[in-house]
């Protein structure tokens, strides 16, 4: 690449690559480790998901529709999977679910804590921010590249890629919710002798669930869209044949596909609104 003349050139490249050696040949064993819990965990969820008769899942699933949402929703997940299994995708569908309900858990469990503390702390808000921005707009292949080179193909890279890329509407939304709890009540609960943690749990938590819940549903919708970049480095699932399909300009089985990653897609966002939300007293 040519360079204006003065300008130096910057070696970020050999840099990154020099430390990603260095981390290879320093924790290997340690990598070693974590991508066998990773597989482990994701798996054992995709085998319990899939246990039951697809039938049975699919009635359990319609249920949580409908007490999340109402029975519009219930009918469409009955007929979404069904769907999706008369395509042949039960099973990836299944993983493809175990992956995203793992990295979901995870970030919750990362994103809102660190919400909180960025709430109450204004030098670490700022300090957030920015790293959220890159955490966010760097496209999601590069964060596969140096998992790929440190744990190998398959779930490993695939889960940590998507919890970098979804963590940050957790964090956000988080800190958001709690920033916007009016201050008066804050100073009410302290007048009346509430501690930090019994203010933070009794009034700015429920007052900022709505926001909070708002992040979840971000979260899962995100950890979604990584689906088709996992099937690159050896996940399967349904993003796995939609890479297929794209190798084999296939375009029938690609498709096929889509579809599963859409019925999943509005089955996770509707819920996940609907929970919290007022249920099916509220939208049936």
């Amino acid at each position: 690449m040519a360079l204006l003349q003065g300008v130096p050139q910057i070696p970020i490249d050999e840099w990154v690559n020099a430390a990603v050696g260095w981390i290879i040949g320093t924790f290997g064993d340690a990598f070693s480790v974590l991508n066998s819990v990773i597989e482990g965990v994701v798996n054992s969820l995709a085998f319990l998901l899939g246990a039951p008769p697809a039938l049975v899942m699919v009635v359990i699933l319609a249920a949580i529709a409908y007490f999340a949402t109402g029975w519009r929703m219930a009918l469409f997940t009955v007929v979404g999977f069904l769907l999706v299994i008369s395509l042949g995708l039960w099973t990836d569908t299944m993983l493809t679910l175990a992956l995203i309900l793992v990295a979901t858990g995870i970030c919750l469990l990362i994103g809102i804590p660190i919400g909180i503390a960025a709430a109450k702390v204004r030098g670490l808000e700022e300090s957030l921010r920015p790293v959220l921005d890159l955490m966010q707009t760097m496209p999601a292949f590069v964060y596969l590249v140096p998992f790929v080179a440190v744990l190998g193909l398959g779930a490993s890279p695939a889960l940590l890629a998507t919890i970098i890329f979804a963590t940050p509407p957790a964090v956000r939304l988080t800190m958001l919710g709690i920033q916007q709890v009016p201050k008066e009540t804050v100073e009410a609960a302290q007048a009346f002798g509430s501690t930090p943690w019994q203010t933070l749990s009794k009034v700015e938590l429920p007052l900022s669930l709505d926001s909070i819940r708002a992040g979840v549903n971000q979260v899962i919708m995100l950890s979604l869209s990584m689906v088709v970049i996992a099937g690159l480095v050896g996940f399967g699932g349904l993003g796995n044949i939609v890479v297929q399909g794209l190798n084999e300009l296939n375009v029938g089985l690609a498709f096929e596909g889509g579809i599963g990653i859409v019925v999943l897609a509005i089955f996770l966002d509707r819920v996940t609104r609907g929970i919290g939300g007022g249920g099916r007293a509220k939208k049936a």
